[in-house]
């Protein structure tokens, strides 16, 4: 009742008829006997507890079927005002909260006579039984209370303790010395104008939670923060929540109202957690910003099909909240390839965290690992390369096992404290044994290992296997590479282009914390892609943080569980 500016007074040609409440920006709630007597165009709303706000002219748009007597039923009306105003609407309460087993203190907030600025009274129900399937009975919660008359038709009767919204009054005792009176709950409201169901929440959710997220959430739109609604709803939303209505929402208060209203059972609870900390996230500042990025990964996911030559299985997922969320699976010919990823990414990023940092990694074969996908057209109308548009890495699929996982998460969490990305250079003419080189590359400093040559060069076959299953954290190479040939070696002298590779790579990545590598790498290509001669134009990036794929469908086997050949 703290914040009650959604409290409505009825007028007609300046007299006031009766009382109301907002329940959308443009809609109000009152019963159809207080509008039914008065010119139509001659209707207003004022909400009193904005003094010296000028009454907003409304018409009726809807009815519940009320046919003028005093047990009629029906008795509803629903206005629209001339434009929105800039007022939190109503809460509504879940169906059965106005009884308990103790009573519940209820308030009204009417207009009789002599009170033209609104006046409370506190009642409570006397039973959950409806009469005539209609009406709940209302009893004054004190016997010298205000008592229900004229003025109070149309009132909101609401929770004390929360302020939502249980029901309406209807109508009072008409007997003198007799307090009581009736009221139309916000379930039989909605029987006569279904509309009202989309805004009555469930009670699986609860009254903190509730009230929580409706408070941050009309707090971000007084600051007018932007955000998408419908990528809000979709990073919290658990894998059995409904999909948004295909029409979007026009605002944050519907996602929130939908969240609240249309999700119940076990899980919804969570959701509202989830939702409500998206909605806290959009407060943040520059400030409170981590300095590592917040990754929300879309992974691709390109196996050899089975299903032939030139068959491609793919499957997109969206990691948000620590979650997956599956895009698309198909088998695809190589033709198809391209587009499908193009669609499937859009579409994934649907579901990432507004405002989080996304991240597009290919796990690939290990024989598909140099696959140029930086390369590939970002959109069908846009050829700029998907790799100078996104943060854009690849990993090997072998290192999504549970075994590598774990030594991987183990190596990110002492990485965490690295200042900069120390280099650890393969050159061409390496003569160090594989063998020695997972050595070096377990110890507790190790981080990057640059290549100066491709992965399919014979002389570097082998240590380039082996830092993949050492697992080092994070490979970069030029698909380029050294271009000598296995007649004449390099030996990795000043005129190697593999080495002169190792040497800008150095230089340009040894402050750069690993987290922040893709970012950086995404800069390279950026600037690679308006020069012709750039050394970092086939640059590739394998970076694996398995802490941002928190999800166990994301490992080995659970994304393609059915194979496309059985």
């Amino acid at each position: 009742m703290r914040s009650a500016e959604w409290q409505a007074r009825i007028e007609c040609a300046g007299q006031v008829v009766g009382a109301g409440f907002l329940i959308t920006p443009r809609t109000v709630l009152t019963c159809a006997h207080v509008v039914y007597e008065g010119a139509a165009e001659a209707l207003a709303v004022t909400f009193t507890e904005r003094p010296g706000s000028a009454p907003v002219p409304a018409r009726i748009v809807a009815e519940g079927g009320w046919a003028g007597g005093a047990t009629d039923l029906g008795d509803l009306a629903v206005l629209e005002l001339a434009h929105e105003v800039e007022i939190a609407p109503a809460a509504l309460a879940p169906v059965g909260t106005a009884y308990g087993r103790q009573p519940r203190k209820l308030v009204v907030y009417g207009f009789p006579v002599g009170f033209d600025e609104g006046t409370l009274a506190e009642y409570r129900v006397t039973a959950p039984q409806l009469i005539n399937q209609e009406w709940m009975q209302l009893e004054a919660w004190q016997p010298d209370g205000q008592p229900l008359e004229p003025g109070f038709s149309g009132a909101a009767v609401t929770l004390v303790d929360t302020g939502e919204v249980v029901g309406m009054v209807t109508a009072a005792a008409g007997t003198p010395g007799v307090r009581n009176g009736r009221m139309m709950p916000t379930e039989v409201m909605a029987r006569h104008w279904p509309d009202l169901a989309g805004l009555v929440p469930t009670s699986d959710h609860g009254t903190a939670d509730r009230a929580r997220l409706r408070e941050l959430v009309e707090r971000a739109v007084r600051a007018d923060l932007d955000c998408d609604p419908v990528r809000l709803y979709r990073a919290a939303a658990g894998p059995l929540d409904p999909e948004p209505p295909p029409e979007g929402f026009d605002s944050l208060r519907s996602a929130a109202l939908f969240v609240l209203c249309e999700i119940d059972g076990e899980d919804a609870a969570a959701t509202v957690s989830r939702f409500t900390e998206r909605v806290e996230a959009l407060f943040r500042t520059p400030v409170e910003t981590p300095t590592a990025p917040e990754w929300s990964p879309i992974l691709v996911d390109l196996r050899h099909s089975g299903a032939g030559d030139g068959q491609v299985r793919v499957e997109v997922s969206a990691y948000s909240g620590g979650r997956r969320h599956p895009v698309g699976s198909d088998t695809v010919p190589q033709s198809r390839l391209h587009g499908y990823v193009q669609e499937r990414i859009e579409a994934a990023f649907g579901y990432l965290t507004p405002g989080s940092d996304e991240l597009i990694a290919f796990a690939l074969p290990r024989d598909w690992i140099d696959l140029p996908v930086d390369r590939w057209a970002s959109a069908p109308d846009d050829d700029t390369p998907l790799g100078c548009v996104y943060p854009l890495v690849v990993t090997d699929q072998a290192r999504r096992r549970a075994g590598a996982r774990h030594q991987l998460t183990r190596a990110w969490n002492r990485l965490d404290a690295a200042s900069g990305a120390q280099l650890y250079r393969v050159e061409c003419g390496t003569p160090q044994e594989p063998r020695r080189l997972r050595v070096r590359l377990r110890q507790p400093d190790a981080c990057l290992a640059g290549f100066g040559t491709a992965p399919a060069a014979p002389r570097t076959r082998p240590h380039f296997d082996t830092t993949l299953t050492a697992p080092a954290p994070v490979v970069v190479w030029s698909r380029g590479g050294c271009d000598s040939g296995p007649e004449e070696p390099c030996a990795g002298g000043a005129d190697c282009t593999g080495k002169s590779f190792l040497d800008q790579l150095d230089s340009c990545v040894s402050g750069v914390p690993p987290a922040q590598l893709p970012r950086r790498i995404l800069e390279l290509r950026e600037e690679a892609d308006a020069e012709d001669e750039h050394w970092a134009r086939d640059i590739q990036l394998l970076w694996d943080d398995p802490r941002v794929f928190t999800d166990p469908h994301g490992e080995t086997g659970a994304a393609h569980a059915r194979s496309p050949v059985a």
